[in-house]
C-alpha cells in the first residue's frame, strides 16, 4: 500500500518540478503567496462551519467567525460592494447560486456562446439547463471581439430576458454594461457579470467597475487574475442579498472551504496594498507579448484595438496546425498554454485558437522584456522549427530567475514547496 501512496507523492513532486521550470500561461491559473499556502494546509481544512458568522450550527467556530467576517469586510472595501458572500467554492457554484436566486424555470437568459468567449457555465448544458432556463446567445462582433451593442440592445428589447450573463472565458475587452443597462431596465432584466477572469484587474482599478457601470450582481472565482486560493465570491447590492444568501446556504453550499476563506482574506489584503501596480503590470505584459508575437508574424487578434485590455491574448494558429496541435507542441517545450475556440470554430476539440494569459508570469515578477523573450522562444519553436529540446532549455533558463511571488507581504517562494523532502 505504501508504494501506491509514494506514487501519488511522487506525481505531486514531479508536478511541482514541472512548474518550477515551465513558462505558465494558462489564463485561468495563478499562484498564491507563501502565507496563503500555509493557511491552505492548516487545520481549517478539516473543519465545518455551516451557517453564518455568529450563527453557526456547530461549536468551535469562534476563530472561524473572525476569519470570515474579516474576509467579507475587506472584500466590501476592495470592491466597494454593499453585500459580499464568500462561501461559494467555485465560480460555477457562484453562478449556480445566483441563477437559482434570481431566475425561475422557463425564464429566458442571454449569454455569450462558447465560440464567442462564453464560459461553459453560461451554456445550455450547464447552469441555465440545471435551472430549466431558455437560453439565447448575446450578439457578438468577432472583429471587435466583444458584444455587438446595437444588436444586443435590440435583442434585449425584443426578447425581454429575465437575466443577462456578461463576462467571458476568452475576455479581451471590457463588456458594454452601461450601454446595455437602459434596455435592461426597460425589459426588467437583471444583469449578472461573471468577473472570474478579470477580478484582479477590477481590484486594481484597471479594467472596468461592473457594479458602478450597472451590473446588479458580480460573481467571480478567486484564483485567476485575482491571485488567491481556488474558491469564489458574490458581490451585489442589498436588494439581492437575501435571495442569494439562501441560494448559497443551504441551497448550493453546505460547508464552505474554511482554509480557502483564510487564504482569500490574506489575498484581499495583498490586493488592497499591491493590486493597482500588479494589474498595471499585467496589462503592460499582455500588450508587450501580443505586440512581440504580432511582429514575429503570428495572427494575434484585434491588432486595431491594441490586442487586449486584459491579461489575455488570442491567436489564430491554424497556420501551425490549430490550437490543439500548437498547445501540445508548446507543452513539449515547457510552455504551458491552452487551445481555445474562436468565433468561427465549431469543434472544441480541434479549435483554431490559442489563448495566452500573463497574470501568473506577472505574479512571479516578469515584465515587458521577458514577454519579448517568450515571443521569441515561441517563434523559434513554431515558425523556425528549432528542435524542441533546444527551445525547452531556453524556456527553463528564462524561468530560473523567476521563482518567487511578488505583490505579496512575504515575498515567498512560488513553487519551492515540494511534498517530498
Amino acid at each position: 500500500m505504501q508504494k501506491e501512496v509514494e506514487e501519488i507523492i511522487n506525481a505531486v513532486d514531479r508536478h511541482e518540478e514541472l512548474f518550477n521550470n515551465a513558462i505558465p500561461m494558462i489564463a485561468s491559473e495563478n499562484v498564491t503567496s507563501s502565507q496563503v499556502r500555509v493557511l491552505l494546509a492548516s487545520d481549517l481544512s478539516h473543519r465545518y462551519a455551516e451557517g453564518d458568522v455568529g450563527a453557526r450550527f456547530y461549536q468551535g467556530c469562534e476563530f472561524i467567525d473572525v476569519i470570515e467576517a474579516r474576509a467579507i469586510k475587506w472584500a466590501k472595501e476592495l470592491f466597494n460592494a454593499e453585500y459580499v458572500n464568500v462561501k461559494p467554492v467555485s465560480g460555477v457554484n457562484a453562478n449556480i447560486a445566483v441563477v437559482f436566486a434570481l431566475a425561475s424555470p422557463g425564464d429566458l437568459m442571454m449569454a455569450l456562446s462558447i465560440p464567442d468567449g462564453g464560459h461553459i457555465s453560461h451554456a445550455a448544458y450547464s447552469v441555465p439547463g440545471l435551472r430549466g432556463l431558455r437560453l439565447k446567445e448575446l450578439p457578438f462582433d468577432p472583429k471587435e471581439m466583444n458584444i455587438d451593442v446595437d444588436r444586443a440592445v435590440q435583442a434585449i428589447r425584443e426578447l425581454a430576458p429575465e437575466i443577462i450573463m456578461l463576462g467571458a472565458s476568452l475576455f479581451l475587452f471590457p463588456h458594454p454594461i452601461r450601454e446595455l443597462r437602459t434596455a435592461a431596465d426597460e425589459a426588467g432584466t437583471v444583469i449578472v457579470y461573471d468577473a472570474s477572469h478579470v477580478l484582479g484587474l477590477i481590484a486594481g482599478n484597471k479594467f472596468q467597475d461592473p457594479l458602478r457601470e450597472g451590473a446588479d450582481v458580480v460573481t467571480s472565482s478567486t484564483h485567476k487574475t485575482f491571485p488567491g486560493p481556488q474558491g469564489a465570491l458574490i458581490l451585489c447590492g442589498n436588494a439581492q442579498s437575501e435571495a442569494i444568501d439562501r441560494a448559497v446556504f443551504p441551497g448550493t453550499v453546505s460547508n464552505h472551504h474554511l482554509h480557502h476563506i483564510a487564504g482569500l482574506a490574506v489575498t484581499l489584503r495583498e490586493m488592497m496594498q499591491f493590486g493597482e501596480s500588479y494589474a498595471t503590470q499585467i496589462q503592460r505584459n499582455a500588450k508587450a507579448l501580443a505586440q512581440a508575437l504580432y511582429q514575429a508574424g503570428f495572427k494575434v487578434l484585434c491588432e486595431h484595438k491594441g490586442f487586449t485590455e486584459s491579461h489575455q491574448i488570442a491567436i489564430d494558429v491554424r497556420d501551425f496546425g490549430g490550437g490543439d496541435a500548437v498547445a501540445k507542441r508548446l507543452e513539449q517545450a515547457y510552455i504551458i498554454t491552452n487551445k481555445n475556440m474562436l468565433p468561427w470554430d465549431n469543434s472544441p476539440d480541434k479549435p483554431s485558437g490559442l489563448r495566452l494569459g500573463v497574470q501568473e508570469l506577472t505574479r512571479i515578477g516578469m515584465k515587458e522584456s521577458e514577454m519579448i523573450e517568450i515571443a521569441s522562444i515561441m517563434k523559434r519553436l513554431l515558425m523556425d522549427e528549432e528542435p524542441v529540446n533546444t527551445v525547452k532549455q531556453d524556456a527553463i533558463a528564462l524561468k530560473k530567475d523567476f521563482q518567487d511571488v511578488k505583490y505579496s507581504f512575504d515575498g515567498g517562494a512560488a513553487y519551492r514547496n515540494p511534498v517530498k523532502k
